[in-house]
């Protein structure tokens, strides 16, 4: 699940509502580091700033960021948790002033790009820049019109609906209900086809915005913002994109298994006319609007024989949890670690309930609202299995965010932006039948021969999404870099598609389509290479703690649950937040500096082994 923290950071920092107002300084056109940039600064310009210059400018941000950034916390909670007139104006205001504030100092941060500066000062420096997804230019004019692009195309998605005439229309809401369920082939295609058509008007003022924020990557030093999102990383630009498919690499076989069994069951369902076996799957036909993820259609693949599953939310039913009971027995998960109590604010101002007689947003979310101790969740949780996994995703947010707050401002984050997604995702993984028999919820654990049925289930929501994690900034990589036409940015995604993913597009599309534009984070520009990361880190991570705990379990049967050494190796990686390069943070954890995808075979071993069983009459590959 995508989760943000509500306060706009450097690291973190998506499109941003920009004013007039905005400040550049003139006669520096920026020389960047080699990872970062091609343009001169004038030695004019270069000669007027000093290492001194860069601190006192960097304490500035610190405590301008500081001071607004407390304020614009609480309105954006007290709008996700008291919808009404009042709350969005207050939080919209905050938002953009803090936006305007982060954009002017990235723009700023420019300046110092040719001053020689010692190591942490340049990486602060850089990660100011690097935190903006798009980037202003420096005319005031250009640069407001690019806010209002923004403005727009979140708009536009957001009204997004599909009419089948005058008096019947869907959200997107309605149709994604309908796709996870229902088997008709032509109301599936309905859907897919009808919220495509709504993206079709974004096409010519995404085109407009792209060349705007180039002009403004440009003026930070970069060569368009395909190079400025890509220089994010720790390494060279270009080099960033080989290391994805060096993973991407390492997970194809597997995931070819897996493709090649759900397009036979899909096949079977449906017949081959429609799921034809040496071809693609249609993308219409995987339970999800994008095919992102296939955990839908487990009904159609699912193995044949019976599995005794443990039924986690019968569990927590018949033992009396409640909401609060749920998220202290998560809290405990984490104290069974070494870590200490969550504050008492967090249990008296989190949300863990829909509030009775207002609206309220119910996606969970983990917050921290001072950058120091004022944790909290908003949720509104229902008794179930599927509820307790995601409390404890949550909550390594929670504890993610206070093992950096000692952290200068700009070093309160995620070590890379898949990092914070893969942690909560790696505590979930360690929700195995061992824990629920440890906390008491399960009296015996099913045996081995039980196991594929999860297995299979956590491949079709997990697996299944990586190649599409993966291809959307390849495409717009490509796109922000102006390597295609508008004329084939369509044709482009689905070329994509079909290479990494094996999915294709039901029916013809036209040069004039804007599939990606269906997709949220095409038109809010949020780059989505951190869910490609976080769903390789996750079992890395995993895996990793599962050896310091000293399990002797199989990978997926591993709980750190109770282990205080795998406890401190986590913290101990938590706690460098993004003051030293991912690397090295990772290098604290797991021994090595390298993301290694072979984890995801090791866990996956058994569901391995009996894809291939079911393969190995069948014509895989598309």
């Amino acid at each position: 699940m995508m989760r943000f923290k509500p306060v706009p950071k450097p690291a973190l920092l998506s499109t941003c509502v920009l004013a007039a107002t905005l400040t550049l300084f003139s006669g520096c056109t920026p020389a960047p580091e080699s990872t970062t940039g091609n343009a001169d600064t004038p030695a004019s310009a270069a000669t007027k700033l000093t290492v001194a210059d860069a601190r006192a400018f960097l304490a500035k941000v610190d405590a301008d960021v500081s001071k607004l950034s407390q304020p614009a916390a609480h309105a954006a909670w007290a709008y996700a948790t008291h919808i009404n007139y009042d709350t969005a104006q207050v939080s919209a205001y905050f938002s953009e002033q803090l936006s305007v504030l982060m954009a002017r100092y990235a723009v700023e941060a420019a300046k110092f790009n040719a001053v020689d500066v010692d190591a942490d000062t340049r990486r602060q420096l850089n990660l100011l820049k690097l935190g903006l997804e798009i980037a202003p230019p420096a005319d005031p004019v250009k640069a407001e019109r690019l806010a209002a692009i923004g403005s727009e195309l979140s708009g536009m998605y957001g009204a997004g609906k599909y009419c089948r005439d005058e008096q019947t229309c869907f959200s997107l809401v309605e149709m994604s209900a309908q796709m996870a369920t229902s088997r008709d082939a032509d109301l599936l295609l309905e859907f897919w086809d009808g919220w495509r058509e709504a993206a079709v008007p974004m096409k010519d003022i995404f085109v407009e915005q792209v060349g705007i924020a180039n002009e403004g990557a440009v003026e930070l030093g970069y060569a368009n913002t395909s190079e400025l999102w890509r220089a994010k990383y720790d390494m060279p630009a270009d080099d960033f994109p080989k290391e994805l498919d060096r993973l991407w690499g390492q997970v194809e076989p597997f995931y070819e298994a897996l493709h090649c069994h759900v397009r036979a069951e899909l096949s079977d369902h449906y017949g081959a006319e429609t799921v034809p076996l040496d071809q693609p799957i249609p993308a219409h036909l995987l339970g999800n609007m994008w095919a992102q993820s296939w955990g839908n259609v487990y009904d159609l693949v699912k193995p044949e024989q019976p599995m005794n599953v443990p039924n986690v939310t019968q569990a927590l039913v018949e033992q009396g949890y409640d909401e609060i009971k749920m998220v202290r027995q998560a809290e405990d998960f984490f104290s069974s670690l070494g870590f200490a109590p969550l504050p008492d604010t967090f249990w008296e101002r989190s949300m863990f309930q829909k509030p009775e007689g207002r609206e309220a947003q119910c996606h969970a979310s983990a917050w921290n609202l001072d950058d120091q101790d004022d944790l909290r969740i908003k949720m509104c949780i229902q008794t179930t299995g599927e509820e307790f996994n995601v409390i404890h995703h949550e909550l390594g947010h929670n504890y993610y965010q206070r093992a950096y707050k000692d952290q200068p401002m700009l070093y309160r984050g995620s070590a890379n932006d898949g990092f914070h997604e893969a942690i909560g995702d790696t505590i979930a993984l360690s929700i195995t039948p061992t824990y629920l028999q440890q906390i008491g919820l399960i009296d015996e654990i099913p045996d081995a021969s039980n196991d594929i049925g999860m297995l299979l289930k956590t491949a079709l929501d997990k697996i299944a999404f990586i190649p599409f994690g993966l291809m959307v900034d390849q495409w717009r990589w490509q796109v922000l870099a102006g390597d295609v036409t508008p004329e084939q940015y369509n044709s482009l995604w689905w070329e994509l598609r079909e290479k990494y993913q094996g999915v294709m597009a039901p029916i013809e599309r036209d040069s004039d389509a804007f599939d990606p534009g269906a997709k949220y984070h095409v038109p809010a520009n949020v780059s989505y290479t951190r869910y490609f990361l976080a769903h390789i880190l996750q079992f890395q991570f995993h895996q990793a703690l599962c050896d310091i705990a000293g399990s002797e379990e199989a990978l997926h049967r591993c709980s750190i649950f109770a282990s205080e050494e795998a406890g401190k190796a986590l913290n101990d990686m938590l706690e460098m937040g993004l003051s030293k390069p991912w690397q090295d943070a990772m290098e604290t954890m797991t021994g090595t500096r390298q993301m290694d995808a072979s984890t995801i075979e090791r866990y996956f071993a058994p569901l391995k082994t009996w894809l291939d069983e079911q393969n190995k009459d069948r014509q895989c590959g598309w």
